[in-house]
């Protein structure tokens, strides 16, 4: 594989977190390009489950064994937007019970806006949504969040 013209310190230097793009992909069909900004993600993590075992005649200590694999529910938030594809799907779902999965791609990009790393859910389906709270006596934006359960996450580092 021919990797781009990258310097040591490109190469070995983390990159930063504030510039990503979420991407649905709803039944296998074209992304929804108009839900794609969002100001936080937070969910991206999998920890594997395990259970002790004690074992016959050793009494100070035991066995660790895995037992499967823990993931969290992937959380987005955003500004307010009116008529997007987005907020019809967790009113359906929400309110008729009406479950249509798709994949969510959520893609973290370089200064270039070129794609660093990627975290695949696959099958994911809304599972709550919050609106901030109304306050006169506060100058801020609506924020909506969004809780999408899946069934499983790939990484992939790009």
């Amino acid at each position: 594989m021919l990797l781009p013209n990258l310097s040591a310190m490109e190469i070995n230097t983390p990159p930063v977190s504030y510039r990503f793009a979420v991407v649905f992909y709803p039944s296998g069909r074209t992304p929804n390009l108009v839900d794609m900004r969002f100001q936080k993600v937070s969910g991206l993590s999998l920890e594997i489950k395990t259970h002790k075992i004690q074992e016959g005649g050793n009494n100070v200590g035991h066995a660790v064994l895995p037992s499967g694999v823990r993931a969290t529910t992937l959380r987005l938030e955003r500004g307010m937007v009116l008529l997007s594809p987005l907020n019809t799907e967790f009113n359906s779902t929400l309110s008729f019970f009406q479950f249509n999965p798709c994949h969510v791609m959520v893609t973290l990009l370089n200064e270039t806006c070129l794609p660093t790393a990627a975290w695949l859910f696959l099958n994911a389906f809304p599972t709550g949504w919050q609106c901030s709270d109304l306050d006169a006596n506060a100058n801020a934006i609506m924020i909506d969040t969004f809780e999408l359960a899946y069934q499983r996450l790939q990484v992939l580092r790009v």
